[in-house]
């Protein structure tokens, strides 16, 4: 217990590998690029995108140093998941969802219960699964049977474990369950119009049973292994992945745009990117999209200076970090609005920008920027709920 305490006190770990990690990207980027159409059309990434993304080191961004892991901080995250969503939306989607699964999985569970699900996994462990609608668990000795039928597990298909949350009977606690994906049954129903490449598919269990050791209160601000990154719970570490990957298609969209407009500039048929209209229109696109950036990357710089300092995001901080990650998916989607009109017939058609358009629109219908989390945003700061405090994506009363 000691050490736990001691870890929880320690400043906010700031990795020395960071550049290093952008690089790769950098270097994969034009293959993350060339490959999106073969993920689409498989629905899941391509074995040499995941290959490359396994040599770039994202999936370690998330681990807790004590297992070896580069443990970013919250804009480190951000920018590592804005990178790889900016070269192809459904790689950054998968990437963030395997990386953060797997490195809270990791935190919260300790060491040798992480130990066994690696050694379950052969060595390479990445979890998927979801965690909004839990299922139902029934507490026996030495564990639980764990029952439910799920949704959305995006990026399953390159997992070999599930993270999943239930609701244990009598209790009431909602628990995180990871068990081998090989023990629930997996639907293969992904067929959707954005976002094909994440492979989001459905999965069931029936009773199938999960040691307590491989269970952990989803609520928990509490890590066994890690710093103080890992306080922000489950919730927080959610919404610093849909920031970067908000911003990164945001601003490929515009770079698509850019293409475009360089093909049909100064020809009849181009007359519109030549409008004053049309220029107007893409400063606006531009200029929102840097401001939300910038009141993003403010709103986890305060954050992490919380966490530096020993402390936990207050109900505030947490407050403006929902509301920062709602405004850049509604400016991404303006983004997206802008683009598609100017853009006229070439967003029609197969290619670069008619996939990310599709991307862009399933993305942005993630829960994590939903009507509710808003409503919850509003109520706290217009001073409505000075009580209140949030309980994953809802503003809570007290009792």
């Amino acid at each position: 217990m000691t050490d736990q305490l001691d870890r929880r006190g320690t400043g906010l770990h700031v990795s020395d590998r960071f550049e290093e990690v952008m690089a790769r990207i950098g270097e994969i980027d034009p293959l993350l690029r060339a490959e999106a159409d073969a993920n689409e059309a498989g629905r899941r990434l391509t074995p040499r995108v995941e290959e490359a993304l396994h040599a770039s080191g994202v999936y370690s961004i998330s681990m807790p140093r004590d297992l070896g892991g580069l443990e970013f901080s919250p804009r480190q995250v951000i920018e590592v998941v804005e990178a790889l969503s900016r070269a192809d939306a459904s790689t950054g989607w998968v990437a963030m969802t395997l990386q953060m699964a797997i490195g809270t999985t990791a935190a919260y569970l300790g060491r040798e219960p992480f130990a066994e699900i690696v050694a379950e996994a052969g060595g390479r462990a990445l979890a998927a699964g979801q965690g909004t609608r839990p299922g139902r668990a029934v507490p026996v000795e030495g564990g639980f049977l764990l029952s439910g039928s799920w949704q959305f597990a995006s990026g399953l298909l390159h997992a070999t474990h599930l993270h999943t949350a239930a609701l244990v009977e009598g209790s009431g606690e909602v628990r995180v369950f990871t068990l081998p994906k090989q023990k629930a049954t997996i639907v293969d129903d992904w067929d959707v119009m954005g976002l094909r490449a994440t492979g989001s598919v459905d999965y069931h269990c029936d009773e199938v049973f999960v040691p307590t050791e491989h269970t952990y209160l989803a609520t928990t601000t509490e890590p066994l292994l890690g710093g103080a990154v890992f306080r922000l719970g489950l919730a927080n570490f959610a919404g610093i992945q849909h920031v970067g990957w908000a911003l990164g298609v945001g601003r490929r969209l515009l770079e698509e745009m850019q293409r475009v407009a360089a093909s049909k500039t100064g020809t009849p048929g181009g007359a519109g990117v030549d409008s004053a209209e049309f220029h107007a229109d893409y400063a606006h696109a531009e200029a929102t999209l840097r401001a939300a950036r910038a009141w993003n990357m403010e709103v986890w710089a305060d954050i992490e200076s919380t966490l530096s300092a020993g402390g936990s995001p207050s109900t505030e901080q947490e407050t403006l970090a929902r509301l920062a990650l709602s405004h850049v998916t509604s400016v991404a989607r303006e983004v997206g609005q802008i683009v598609y009109r100017w853009a006229g017939t070439s967003a029609l058609r197969g290619g670069d920008l008619n996939r990310v358009f599709r991307d862009l629109h399933g993305g942005t219908q993630h829960v994590t920027s939903g009507p509710g989390v808003r409503h919850g945003c509003g109520r706290k700061l217009a001073g409505l709920a000075p009580d209140a405090s949030w309980v994953f994506l809802a503003l809570v009363d007290p009792a």
